[in-house]
């Protein structure tokens, strides 16, 4: 296989994977799914996706509004936050998300953007756009009779045998700090649940813990509306049948050794296995991954981390002479799971000259929100994965 000839990458660094892609979660799959087919009977249902940055909630959460409406005929809607700062905007947001997708059957689309037809400009080429300006107009009352606006939207295509709505609000991390966020959520699950026939809804969010702490410090009973699922770092069988799967859809085959080295480099994120999947992909030459194509993508891939996932100032220090010593050996005492480390386990492997730089390091470090003290005195522990497995990256490759 030459470079370039090559087509399409079957990896997607920075995007959520298409669900025919997807794989491993078995065990949150099986958690989600219980409630789906709760919903399908009629009963509300409210799940807080949870996990570490680059886990992959929103590549799941695809999964599952795709599944739920092949398997529980249920009505998906998407709906990115993202810049969101008001409950209006949450409205005006979720309106675009229902214009916009694509639902398993044409006919109930169909349906749907009749019915939301004042949003929609009409253009005899590019099929239609958002009318911005007559959702701004209505985003306050949309917001008020957000409930009321989902059951109308399932009164329409019930008779297409849609049994009810999954709304997945996923990039939440700005709105969380708005405490009228979490009233508006409290109020809409309990709006649901007091009504005389409550809407058949799955309502997921998707964020890392610390925005739900953020929505419960805004509104304390949010802390009991959510059944909470929380997604782990993929196992070693997860992280092979991923590349090997993704490998095979451009028939490349994968050597032991190289896939020995792109799981223990990846350690389970799912960000950190679509950018080093992809970085391999572009440099090996032929139909067969060895070790050296895996190293050599590797090495491009760190890279590509620093620059997308890692702040500039931290970037900036990693890159340091006077710090590349002390994080070939930080590696050696880190704890994956955590990940964490004890200074003085650390120090016991540095020369004297990296000793006296390791505490500028540390401090530097915490400093630059990398590092924050844990629970036992003289613990480290990194406050983001992506950050600390790009740290393992340069200090190895």
């Amino acid at each position: 296989m030459n470079s370039i000839t090559k087509g399409r990458s079957p990896f997607y660094p920075g995007q959520p994977v298409p669900p025919n892609l997807f794989v491993g979660r078995k065990t949150e799959i099986k958690r989600i799914i219980r409630a789906l087919d709760q919903v399908a009977l009629g009963k509300p249902q409210a799940i807080f996706l949870t996990g570490e940055y680059g886990i992959g909630k929103s590549s799941l959460a695809g999964f599952i509004k795709y599944y739920a409406e092949k398997e529980n005929h249920l009505l998906g809607i998407h709906v990115l936050l993202g810049d969101a700062e008001t409950t209006e905007e949450v409205a005006i947001k979720t309106v675009e998300a229902v214009i916009k997708s694509e639902a398993y059957k044409p006919t109930v689309t169909e349906k749907v953007r009749n019915s939301l037809d004042k949003y929609i400009s009409k253009q005899e080429f590019f099929g239609f756009k958002i009318n911005l300006e007559a959702l701004k107009t209505d985003g306050p009352n949309l917001s008020r009779g957000y409930l009321p606006f989902l059951r109308e939207i399932l009164e329409r295509v019930k008779g297409d045998g849609i049994k009810g709505i999954i709304l997945i609000l996923d990039e939440i991390n700005g709105i969380t700090g708005k405490p009228k966020f979490s009233h508006f959520i409290k109020g809409l699950v309990d709006e649901n649940a007091l009504s005389r026939n409550p809407l058949p809804l799955l309502l997921m969010l998707c964020g890392v813990e610390e925005r739900r702490r953020d929505m419960i410090q805004h509104h304390k009973p949010i802390e009991r509306i959510f059944d909470i699922v929380e997604i782990e770092p993929m196992d070693t069988t997860e992280m092979i049948d991923f590349f090997t799967k993704s490998f095979d859809e451009v028939s490349v085959r994968v050597e032991e050794s190289a896939m020995k080295e792109l799981c223990r480099f990846s350690a389970g994120l799912p960000k950190i296995m679509h950018i080093i999947g992809d970085a391999v992909f572009w440099v090996n030459k032929d139909d067969v991954v060895a070790g050296d194509d895996a190293i050599m993508g590797i090495r491009d891939a760190a890279e590509e981390v620093g620059k997308k996932f890692v702040d500039q100032q931290v970037y900036k220090a990693l890159r340091s002479k006077d710090y590349h010593s002390i994080l070939e050996k930080l590696w050696k005492v880190v704890d994956f799971d955590s990940p964490s480390f004890q200074k003085n386990t650390l120090e016991e492997g540095l020369s004297e000259t990296e000793k006296r730089k390791s505490n500028n390091f540390l401090q530097r470090m915490k400093e630059l929100n990398v590092l924050k003290s844990g629970d036992v005195r003289g613990e480290y522990v990194f406050t983001n994965r992506l950050t600390a497995f790009y740290m393992l990256l340069k200090s190895q490759i």
